[in-house]
């Protein structure tokens, strides 16, 4: 039996991204490669589970996808941990099953305690949505034992 953790990259090159969050899998699954300028990019191959009932591509779906490439383009380390304040997106197209959809992220400006980032999902050259986000950049509680 064929598990999400089995579905194949839809592009050369490409990894799934965190197997081990439910949402992202059961909502994606979504592939992931870094280019060698370290752009993070993000891609799913839309089926129709990816569609709502007017047979495009879910904008939540959309959503997920950018927030996902934003905060790869935020973090200074893989672990890093980071949580969305503020996520501004404009639909633009429409994308269908069958098409490859793909997100990339780009970091604007990180500070101590915020990174300031913006992304764009697209099939080719045709846009589907734009976006910008705030983040929060987490800290790291260590307990103290006693």
């Amino acid at each position: 039996m064929e598990t999400m953790t089995d579905t194949p990259a839809p592009v050369e090159g490409y990894t799934l991204y965190d197997p081990d969050d439910p949402f992202e899998m059961r909502s994606g699954p979504f592939h992931w490669r870094q280019s060698d300028e370290g752009i993070h990019y993000f891609a799913l191959r839309a089926e129709g589970r990816h569609c709502n009932r007017h047979e495009i591509v879910h904008g939540g779906l959309m959503m997920t996808m950018i927030d996902l490439a934003m905060v790869a383009a935020a973090k200074e380390t893989r672990d890093e941990q980071l949580v969305t304040v503020s996520l501004n997106s404009e639909f633009i197209d429409a994308g269908r099953a069958g098409e490859l959809i793909e997100a990339a992220g780009e970091l604007i400006r990180r500070t101590g305690s915020m990174a300031f980032v913006r992304g764009r999902v697209y099939v080719g050259e045709r846009t589907l949505l734009s976006s910008s986000a705030v983040l929060k950049r987490m800290r790291v509680k260590t307990s103290k034992s006693n």
